[in-house]
């Protein structure tokens, strides 16, 4: 019995030394301490937990998945575990596997809100609105609110974290750094405007996708309007960034080409007759490629867009990204206060240009030119490619948004998409992306520095 005494004794001891790391944000050196701990008990519930969530903040989501589910393994009848990793499945599309995870949370402890939340956020993804609908009202009777782990020393910087239950919210977990924020996330559509806002310093809108989150929108700027705080992204300008209204307001810029986009309805067969092809077509609110296709003739319209949902469907003229290699080229900078900060080039052979199903990983000259954009993005872009990210800048008058776009050969910026809705993603802990930590780190400081600031206004 002295022998567990003294383990115990031990355990507690090197458990308090990883949170104080953590707390301190010295991340390698909490990671050690978490790792001491499992080494004398592999089944620590608090610091599997704990080291998952060190894990997602430095970026390693599979880490972090594999701690939670050993937590599973280990506490299979401990909710805790099984509703974080639902969440971060449903971060990935692994909406049936999450489900999963959200149901056996129920089923060890039937009114856990957070389980029911994340429930209801998968139904929803699946499009069972009815059972989603049960699930909300039983995530939150407290009208809506949701607070966030916190792992500081004192009390943090009270952040209130505006949110969809639709989901097309901005992705937050780099951007605040749970050692200085202390964040209740408040689902707008459930907020009963009878009860009082949690305190705090700064209000945060992530609801930011326009097409999808109309109804959000309307009621995060009616919160807004109830605070005398500083807001980071008025509801009312993310309201005007829907995929065409972006393309229709960018189009007289100068050295800034903007696509024509337009809506058709799917049963009136003369709006895609009037289309010119090659055409793209992308169902609104869906973001990462889903539900958006390129169709090369008229009369493949039909069977190319069978499987997309919604009735009414963006048809957007392409724009030739091409360089002279014959890859699709596509930039991202990030808008943080008015400033642009490169974030990555994602060069592919297929049209459908994302940076985690790009070529760069195989190819050490295409990481070159990357790491080329990220040390310079003026020399690499060119005068007028730069005039044109000021000028979307400027345009767009928020505080966080991002860019997708490629240079045409006149030098002029191609713009593909520019919202809120972008993610600043740590790169991956392999080496060959050390290139890339220097400019994400940057980002990311200038939106703490953002975040910093408006708080102290509102102080």
């Amino acid at each position: 019995m002295p022998e567990l005494n003294a383990q115990s004794s031990q355990i507690a001891d090197l458990l308090e030394t990883a949170r104080g790391h953590a707390r301190a944000a010295a991340d390698e050196a909490a990671k050690r301490a978490y790792l001491d701990v499992l080494r004398q008990d592999p089944t620590c519930r608090d610091a599997l937990l704990e080291l998952a969530r060190l894990a997602l903040r430095g970026g390693h989501r599979s880490a972090a998945s594999t701690a939670y589910q050993q937590a599973i393994y280990c506490h299979p009848d401990d909710p805790t575990a099984r509703v974080n990793l639902g969440n971060l499945w449903i971060e990935s599309g692994e909406f049936e596997a999450a489900q999963s995870q959200f149901e056996a949370a129920i089923a060890s402890r039937p009114e856990l809100a957070a389980a029911h939340q994340g429930l209801a956020r998968v139904l929803t993804a699946l499009g069972d609105a009815d059972a989603a609908a049960l699930h909300w009202r039983r995530a939150f009777s407290a009208g809506g609110l949701a607070p966030q782990p916190f792992g500081g020393a004192g009390p943090g910087i009270a952040v209130l974290l505006l949110v969809s239950a639709n989901g097309g919210n901005i992705p937050t977990r780099s951007l605040l750094d749970d050692t200085v924020f202390a964040v209740t996330a408040l689902y707008a559509e459930h907020h009963d405007p009878a009860l009082p806002l949690p305190p705090h310093a700064l209000i945060f809108n992530a609801v930011g996708d326009a097409d999808l989150c109309g109804e959000a929108l309307r009621q995060a700027r009616a919160i807004a309007d109830r605070s005398s705080t500083s807001v980071v992204n008025a509801p009312a300008r993310v309201a005007a960034t829907g995929r065409a209204e972006i393309a229709r307001r960018m189009k007289g810029l100068t050295d800034v080409v903007a696509p024509a986009i337009g809506v058709v309805r799917r049963d009136d067969p003369a709006g895609f007759d009037a289309l010119m092809y090659p055409h793209l077509f992308r169902s609104p609110g869906f973001h990462t490629g889903q539900h958006f296709v390129r169709v090369e003739r008229r009369q493949d319209v039909a069977a190319a867009i069978a499987d997309l949902p919604g009735d009414e469907l963006l048809a957007i003229a392409p724009l030739d990204a091409r360089g002279a290699d014959g890859r699709f080229r596509k930039y991202r900078a990030m808008l943080i206060d008015g400033a642009a900060y490169p974030l990555h080039l994602a060069v592919s052979a297929n049209w459908k240009v994302h940076y985690f199903s790009a070529d760069m990983a195989g190819c050490e000259s295409l990481r070159a030119e990357e790491a080329a954009f990220l040390a310079d993005m003026p020399a690499v872009l060119g005068p007028h490619a730069v005039a044109a990210l000021n000028a979307i800048a400027a345009e767009l008058d928020l505080d966080y948004a991002g860019v997708d776009f490629a240079v045409a050969p006149d030098g002029r910026l191609l713009l593909f998409e520019a919202n809120p809705g972008m993610v600043i993603s740590p790169p991956g802990p392999e080496p060959m992306w050390d290139y890339r930590r220097d400019s994400i780190d940057r980002a990311l400081a200038a939106v703490k520095h953002l975040l910093l600031a408006k708080a102290a206004a509102t102080a």
